[in-house]
């Protein structure tokens, strides 16, 4: 397994529910050990920054930190745990899975269950189970109480139980967290293939905190940051599986984001992207999201406006346990960055 492989692996197998994404900060800080400064904003948004012209433009590439996740909303008295969604989820893909309940003392395994089906109704069988008709049985039983040997309270952070895995076809990357520590690798292996090179801007690597409750590091690591432009970095939904419409697939490139409900891309900064791509020789694929946005819903709006877009790759099955990208659209779109870096000076962003 190569170095980015690797660096890859860590990222989606540390856990970090929004609020609780600490541990995946510390993985881009030794990532980006030696390429620039350090920092962090005060909600605990990971920033790197690498200077290439001082004098320059303040370039963001901003992936987020944290993934979907659940959090502890009490423990009955017979020891079931009853427990809330941190960001979105669909119910169908919550029941009968494993999840870790990580409390001060250590993690809990513990398995999503609901009244058995067969004692639905049938027009309640037909329904989307809800998450407040679920629990997470932790092993309660009528002699082993939870309450005295567990330590669970409320507000402990719970994750998907699920490991990295390359698949038969080796291309094809399998894992929870795609979204979104695919976009805080994007932001890193930018900046590290930018090390010892100039460019004509300052380039800040950003790994934003609480993107899937609100976009809340977004605003919080701008601000600090004071970007002249700025690139959301995340995963969009890949159309290529049975039942699904829309021309994403996986291996197709990058995606450029052309709408979404939280912003419209600066239109200059959207053609720059595509000439560079097409100077680079790497195909692009085009997504609009109609419901839902990403970190540029709040990049693009702090202090006077930040010409904004956001750019990714495709993913199946994101919001669940497991999820598949493409290494070759990992690449491209790392290759397509460092090119549109490149060009980014004081007078093209002007011009933005």
């Amino acid at each position: 397994m190569d170095r980015t492989l690797e660096f890859l692996k860590e990222l989606v197998e540390t856990n970090g529910a929004p609020g609780f994404e600490r541990d995946v900060a510390a993985v881009m800080a030794k990532r980006l050990k030696g390429v620039g400064p350090i920092s962090k904003d005060k909600l605990g948004s990971f920033i790197c920054e690498k200077v290439g012209d001082a004098k320059g433009p303040r370039v963001m590439l901003a992936g987020h930190l944290d993934e979907v996740g659940f959090l502890v909303k009490s423990v009955t008295k017979e020891g079931f745990v009853k427990f809330l969604g941190l960001g979105g989820w669909w119910g169908h893909v919550v029941l009968g899975q494993r999840l870790h309940i990580h409390t001060r003392k250590g993690i809990v395994l513990g398995v999503v269950g609901c009244k058995p089906p067969h004692e639905l109704r049938d027009e309640d069988r037909k329904k989307v189970m809800e998450l407040k008709d679920m629990y997470i049985d932790v092993g309660a039983t009528s002699d082993w109480d939870v309450r005295k040997k567990l330590d669970i309270r409320p507000g402990d952070p719970i994750l998907p139980v699920s490991s990295f895995e390359v698949m038969a076809n080796p291309n094809l990357l399998l894992a929870k967290a795609w979204d979104n520590r695919m976009g805080c690798a994007l932001a890193a292996e930018v900046a590290l293939r930018l090390k010892g090179q100039k460019h004509p801007n300052s380039l800040f690597a950003v790994a934003t905190v609480q993107e899937e409750v609100g976009l809340r590091g977004a605003q919080t690591s701008a601000t600090k940051i004071r970007p002249d432009v700025a690139f959301a970095l995340d995963v969009g939904i890949a159309h290529d599986t049975p039942g699904t419409e829309g021309d994403e697939k996986l291996g197709g490139g990058p995606l450029v984001v052309i709408y979404d409900a939280t912003s419209i891309p600066n239109p200059r900064l959207r053609d720059l992207v595509i000439d560079t791509a097409d100077k680079l020789g790497i195909p692009l694929q085009y997504e609009s999201v109609e419901r839902g946005g990403t970190d540029a819903g709040r990049i693009h709006m702090t202090g006077e406006g930040v010409p904004s877009i956001s750019l990714g790759v495709a993913s199946r099955y994101i919001h669940s346990h497991n999820s598949i990208i493409d290494r070759r659209d990992f690449e491209a779109t790392v290759k397509l960055l460092v090119g549109v870096v490149r060009r980014l000076d004081r007078k093209t962003v002007d011009s933005f």
